[in-house]
């Protein structure tokens, strides 16, 4: 299996003086996401969770929302013409009786780490597909901006990989009072949090109900999309979301707020969840 960090020699400037030395860079390797043995998805991802990574796409595509309908998933024997594996092929295979979706899912998508499904679907497909509404939980979720603002140094010093290389987003899950449930890394912002909601769709967690999640950089549509899909009912980001996330937001009664920075942030949608006095 491909490793998360790999080694390069580089050419090293400091204050006018040059040297070289080895320098610790964060992996980046294709995934090919096969679905009953079908080419469904090619994404560029840090090798590592490749089956919660599998599983969370295709929750976030409808396919799945609970750990009964996932078979099993399995790396692909055989990838390459000599016959080796290469580990970055895996096939998910549905569980007796779960529908296998329409060839129109069968897209053989190539998702940048950049992006994600750059120009996909609208908020009516995601309307159409979801399967639990964006719930707080037993009670009412009431967040306090002092506890928000604890979250993203709680993400920083979970990011194990991110200290050696300084190139890979993170996707942190947390409980109403702050508490770290999950934190998955990758080169992609969409795949660490794919790796979040695979995680808790194997452990027969979904939906993530009551739960925040928060994500390094910006709050894109598809990064709203997959949290609306988990039913997490709060997304945070240290960095601005587009338009098409608030609107997103708004549609599905979640909360959405970016700039997440020390005490400073910006709640775009779902204030009632937000102690505003």
């Amino acid at each position: 299996m491909g490793r998360v960090t790999e080694r390069r020699r580089v050419i090293r400037i400091r204050d006018g003086a040059v040297g070289t030395r080895p320098d610790t860079l964060v992996a980046e390797e294709p995934l090919e996401i096969r679905l009953n043995g079908k080419p469904l998805a090619i994404t560029m991802r840090t090798p590592g969770d490749d089956f919660a990574l599998a599983a969370g796409f295709l929750v976030s595509e409808g396919v799945l929302g609970e750990a009964g309908e996932l078979g099993n998933i399995v790396y692909c024997a055989g990838a390459t013409d000599d016959g080796s594996n290469t580990y970055n092929v895996v096939d998910v295979r549905l569980a007796p009786g779960v529908p296998v979706p329409d060839v129109s899912l069968e897209r053989n998508v190539y998702t940048t780490s950049s992006c994600g499904l750059c120009g996909k679907a609208s908020l009516e497909a995601v309307r159409t597909t979801a399967r639990w509404p964006v719930a707080d939980g037993p009670s009412p979720l009431r967040l306090k901006p002092a506890l928000l603002a604890e979250l993203p140094g709680r993400l920083r010093e979970a990011q194990r990989v991110f200290d050696r290389t300084g190139g890979l987003h993170g996707a942190a899950l947390f409980s109403p009072d702050g508490e770290l449930l999950d934190v998955r890394e990758d080169v992609g912002r969409h795949n660490a949090v794919d790796k979040i909601v695979g995680r808790a769709l194997q452990q027969g967690l979904l939906p993530l109900s009551g739960t925040v999640l928060l994500v390094s950089g910006r709050a894109s549509f598809e990064l709203a999309q997959k949290a609306a899909m988990a039913g997490i009912p709060v997304l945070a980001a240290v960095s601005a979301p587009s338009s098409l996330a608030v609107d997103l937001a708004v549609e599905t009664g979640m909360t959405l707020i970016g700039f997440l920075r020390g005490a400073s942030m910006n709640v775009y949608a779902g204030e009632r969840r937000v102690v505003l006095d």
